[in-house]
């Protein structure tokens, strides 16, 4: 007997209707169950990127609907993926669910699909980075999520009736809990290498930066690593018309390994947070040996440019900026270039974050608890929720009332606050803390409204008189 016909995908308002009766059967979102505070959030969320939206959903689908995500960017912009990040695709595999989770008519590839077909699906290689953020757009949309565009995080106040007073461009905001959903700089900055002389000039730009790549047609620059950012700009300035590219990589050969895609497994997601903090940082020290390569895409992008100049084991030893270029100095030699950009990632360091000045000393940091945390020593050292802890016990206890759920929790929990593959579990685990942290503040509240409970199971018309 014949099989059936497969239903045709469905159109993007119809999948947008689906998702609507999915989450109708699954009673989401629940009933607000938190009582009010006059005039407070539960939960203010900074960042209305990937991990923000993320977050908001999570605590959305537990009923913690008093909560806001405020993002300092246009609606749109919001994240790397259509500013800085100049990769032609993501490094995520497309399957990946990201942000949907286990909400199917949620995920990318329903997105997708109900726009370009099952043949599009097949055809699709890896992720547009634009075509993600558009996606990230339809997320938050479609779910309605309480984001407000264009008010930066300023500062914070931790008041003495378990409130947080955030600082932000457009006032004050009270909150029960804050979340800094704040990405892969949110923690700290751009990593700039100690040869670089400070303040710096214009023409040693790092690759979170705007850079004027149109400007650089004819012009030799040189850029400073082997990681993917470093490959995605050399390339993204060939293919503006510089002249020359010269990638400088300190070791005697790109790293060929990315340990870190052996990580993505349920085993790694739950795991990792359960282990003790030696045995988390073991595997950790063992994922970044030798460095993370970069995307074979990227690297054959950059290898086919006819201007792209290849230097190993070149580290730069010392750099003079100038009105008319840049000298760098290298075990062979001076190098001379018209602009210098520098694809050396980002490094967590709280004193980096002026927003946070109020309560970086108060908070613990990996080297305060373990010997020899090599690269992350500045990390926080989070608790089970991404919450921070003090760095004298007993101390400050609003700490546990802010919580870090961005790229420098990866020490504390593992791979759940940083890239796609983890996003969902880390923000459900986000969501239940919070939960759990609101409940237990309300403990009397709920015990009274449980002990006023009168609407009557029985009516006493049950059993008929005889």
């Amino acid at each position: 007997m014949a099989g059936r016909r497969p239903e045709p995908p469905l159109s993007l308002p119809e999948l947008e209707d689906r998702l609507r009766q999915d989450l109708a059967a699954l009673n989401l979102p629940p009933a607000n169950w938190v009582p009010p505070r006059d005039g407070a959030l539960d939960v203010l969320v900074i960042g209305g990127g990937m991990l923000g939206l993320a977050a908001s959903f999570s605590l959305t689908r537990l009923g913690i609907l008093n909560h806001r995500v405020l993002d300092s960017a246009p609606a749109g912009r919001e994240g790397p993926w259509v500013t800085y990040a100049r990769m032609q695709t993501l490094r995520s595999p497309k399957h990946l669910t990201g942000p949907g989770g286990d909400i199917a008519a949620l995920t990318f590839r329903a997105w997708h699909t109900a726009q370009h077909g099952e043949d599009g699906w097949a055809a699709l290689g890896k992720i547009p980075r634009a075509m993600w953020q558009e996606y990230l757009g339809w997320f938050r949309a479609v779910l309605g999520l309480p984001v407000t565009n264009g008010v930066a995080f300023t500062g914070l106040v931790p008041d003495a009736d378990g409130l947080i007073t955030v600082a932000t461009s457009e006032g004050p905001i009270r909150t029960r809990h804050l979340v800094l959903a704040t990405g892969r700089d949110g923690l700290g900055g751009p990593r700039i290498p100690d040869w670089v002389r400070l303040p710096r000039g214009p023409r040693i730009r790092h690759s979170s930066e705007a850079v004027d790549f149109a400007a650089l047609a004819g012009k030799r620059i040189a850029v400073v690593g082997a990681s993917a950012s470093a490959v995605d700009n050399a390339a993204t300035a060939l293919e503006h018309g510089a002249a020359e590219a010269h990638l400088l990589v300190r070791r005697a050969a790109i790293p060929t390994l990315n340990r870190f895609k052996s990580m993505v497994h349920p085993g790694f997601t739950h795991g990792m947070p359960a282990l003790d903090d030696a045995t988390r940082l073991a595997f950790l020290k063992a994922a970044n040996e030798g460095a993370v390569a970069p995307p074979r895409e990227s690297l054959m992008r950059l290898a086919r440019q006819p201007g792209f100049r290849l230097h190993l084991a070149a580290p730069v030893e010392a750099a003079e900026e100038g009105p008319e270029g840049v000298t760098l100095a290298l075990p062979t030699g001076p190098l001379r270039v018209d602009c210098v950009i520098l694809g050396t990632g980002f490094v967590t360091d709280l004193s980096l974050r002026p927003e946070l000045a109020s309560v970086a000393p108060a908070i613990r940091l990996w080297r305060d608890v373990v010997p020899d945390p090599d690269d992350f020593a500045a990390h926080p050292h989070l608790g089970a929720g991404f919450a921070f802890q003090p760095r004298e016990p007993g101390t400050a206890p609003w700490l546990a009332r802010i919580h870090a759920f961005n790229i420098a929790a990866i020490a504390s929990l593992g791979l759940i606050s940083g890239d796609i593959p983890g996003v969902s579990d880390g923000a459900r685990r986000l969501a239940e803390h919070i939960a759990a942290a609101l409940f237990r503040a309300d403990a009397a509240a709920h015990l009274a409204k449980l002990r006023a409970y009168a609407d009557p199971e029985l009516l006493g018309d049950e059993i008929p008189r005889r």
